[in-house]
C-alpha cells in the first residue's frame, strides 16, 4: 500500500544516478598523455557537441564536428569514442531501489539526457528499465535537461501533477529547473544520503 497520499511518482535522472559514467578515469586509462586529454576532452565536451548527441543528431554528423574543433587528434578522438561503454555501469542499488519503490505503490519513470550513441555502446547497463513504468530520453525527443519543455512532456505523457512527483538528479542546473518547473527535487550526490532524503519527501 502506498505510504503517502501526495506523492505519487517517483522520476529518475539515469546517467551517474542509477548507472556510472565515469570518463575521467576511462580517458586516462585509454589516453594516457595529458595534453593528448586534454585535447580529447575539449573536443567532446568543450565544444558543446555532446549535447548534439543528448538532441538526437546523428552520430557521426556530430563526431565529425568534434573532429573539426581537434582536427589534430582525430584518432584519439574516435579511439575515445569507440570504446566509451567501458566507462559504464549499472549501480547495484538500481534494480533493488526501483522494486522496492514499485513494490510500496509509488509510479517509478526515467527523464534522462541520453543519445542513441550512448545506449548501442553498452546496452546492458539500462537493465532496469523493464522494472519502471516509462520515461523520456532526450534523444527521441530533441529535448534536453534543463529545458522546461522536457518535464512539462514528461507530465503531459504521463498525466502527472508536478507537486505528486519527486525528481532525482546529480545536476544542479536540472534540479533547479525541475524545482522552476514545479517538481519536488533531489539533487543526487549518492545513494544513502539521496535514498534518506526521499524518505524524508515520501513520507
Amino acid at each position: 500500500m502506498k505510504e503517502n497520499k501526495k506523492i505519487q511518482t517517483v522520476i529518475f535522472d539515469i546517467g551517474n544516478v542509477l548507472m556510472t559514467f565515469n570518463f575521467m578515469p576511462y580517458i586516462n586509462r585509454l589516453l594516457k598523455d595529458e595534453t593528448v586529454i586534454g585535447r580529447v576532452i575539449d573536443a567532446l565536451w568543450g565544444t558543446g557537441y555532446w549535447n548534439q548527441l543528448d538532441l538526437g543528431e546523428k552520430p557521426e554528423e556530430v563526431f565529425s564536428r568534434m573532429i573539426q574543433a581537434q582536427p589534430h587528434y582525430e584518432k584519439e578522438i574516435r579511439k575515445t569514442l569507440d570504446h566509451v561503454g567501458e566507462c559504464m555501469d549499472r549501480k547495484d542499488y538500481a534494480i533493488p531501489w526501483i522494486k522496492e519503490l514499485k513494490e510500496r505503490g509509488f509510479q517509478v519513470l526515467y527523464l534522462s539526457n541520453y543519445s542513441e550513441f550512448i545506449m548501442d555502446a553498452r546496452r546492458e547497463v539500462l537493465d532496469f528499465l523493464p522494472y519502471m513504468d516509462g520515461g523520456i530520453f532526450s534523444c527521441h525527443e530533441g529535448l534536453i535537461k534543463p529545458d522546461p519543455e522536457i518535464f512539462r512532456l514528461l507530465c503531459e505523457r504521463y498525466s502527472l501533477h508536478p507537486k505528486e512527483c519527486v525528481f532525482i538528479d546529480d545536476n544542479a542546473d536540472n534540479i533547479k529547473a525541475a524545482k522552476t518547473f514545479g517538481l519536488n527535487a533531489i539533487q543526487f550526490t549518492g545513494y544513502e544520503k539521496t535514498r534518506a532524503l526521499l524518505e524524508k519527501i515520501l513520507k
